[in-house]
């Protein structure tokens, strides 16, 4: 089982679009809360979307499941893009701060991924630029 905290694709609309998650201290702590509540109720995999890096890497540092950011800085234990992200094609749609086409320099689909992988493994990304602050 998984758990996703900081910002939900169900809540994306709601809240008028990408909206960072847990930058004031009660918002952090509730992000902190609900992430020891999650793992201490069975979640084995913890995903952090639109969380400021420093909370991210908190959250990863107190939890015993592995964490997985998307938008959420270096200090996950993971990194995701949705593929339509990942590749450029966003629909007309303002992109959040920590999409990065990878298509754009990879020439193709297959090279887009390898980028993407590369950039993760080697830790080029998510830099500061795809990433969000306190």
């Amino acid at each position: 089982m998984s758990a996703h905290l900081g910002l939900t694709p169900q809540s994306v609309l709601r809240l008028g679009g990408y909206r960072v998650q847990g930058r004031d201290q009660a918002a952090a702590a509730r992000l902190r809360e609900d992430a020891t509540a999650v793992v201490d109720a069975g979640a084995q995999l913890l995903v952090l979307e639109c969380v400021p890096s420093p909370l991210a890497e908190a959250i990863t540092a107190s939890v015993a499941a592995p964490t997985i950011g998307i938008g959420a800085g270096l200090g996950c234990d993971g990194q995701v893009l949705v593929l339509h992200d990942l590749l450029g094609l966003d629909g007309g749609y303002r992109r959040p701060k920590f999409v990065k086409d990878f298509l754009a320099g990879g020439g193709s689909v297959e090279g887009a991924v390898r980028a993407f992988v590369d950039a993760v493994r080697s830790g080029a990304f998510p830099d500061a630029d795809h990433s969000y602050a306190a």
